[in-house]
């Protein structure tokens, strides 16, 4: 199967199974975001510990 064919069932199965809305949102969801992901998480998490991510589990944690 050549990469054409291989795109074109993907598609027909996507278009079939989703319809061409639910195709289209399904196929956005791997679009390249923007940024440097790595680098903002480091920042992000710098100051935080385990003990503050535990006990932020801890507080949304159905009683």
């Amino acid at each position: 199967m050549t990469p054409l064919e291989l795109n074109r069932l993907g598609y027909r199965a996507l278009l079939d199974a989703f319809g061409f809305d639910g195709m289209i949102r399904f196929l956005r969801q791997f679009e390249p975001g923007q940024g440097d992901y790595t680098a903002e998480r480091q920042q992000r998490l710098q100051n935080i510990s385990l003990d503050d991510i535990f006990a932020e589990i801890e507080h949304h944690k159905p009683s």
